[in-house]
């Protein structure tokens, strides 16, 4: 049994372009489908709006936000009323929680407001 020389089978050039035409074809329908029909992302929501919907969640309806800053990183400080007209009570909002100073873990509101808004709740300096 004898084995003949392979033959080299030859491609033509031109269905080579037609290919890679219609590839890139159907990549540019796909991206312009994904751009006009793809999903849509919500822009994040402002700091300051976060902070009173966290505090309306937390605190309920009757809670008064009397002053907010935006600190670092887009964390809100400030001082919020459990009650309308009742004692103030500081509190820093980041994107995932929301504590206040009056809360059972005060190292951990004490470190997060000097983290997130250094000179937040500390005295002025004095002359």
């Amino acid at each position: 049994m004898t084995v003949g020389p392979m033959t080299k089978r030859r491609i033509p050039t031109r269905r080579i372009a037609l290919a890679v035409a219609a590839v890139a074809l159907i990549a540019a329908a796909v991206g312009l489908w994904a751009m006009t029909h793809g999903t849509r992302v919500a822009p994040p929501e402002a700091p300051i709006h976060r902070a009173e919907r966290q505090i309306r969640q937390q605190l309920g309806a009757g809670a008064e936000l009397r002053y907010s800053e935006i600190g670092q990183r887009r964390a809100v400080c400030g001082y919020v009323g459990r009650t309308r007209g009742g004692q103030a009570v500081g509190f820093v909002s980041l994107t995932s929680r929301i504590l206040f100073s009056d809360d059972p873990l005060p190292t951990e509101f004490r470190d997060m407001r000097e983290r997130y808004c250094p000179g937040f709740l500390t005295r002025p300096p004095t002359r």
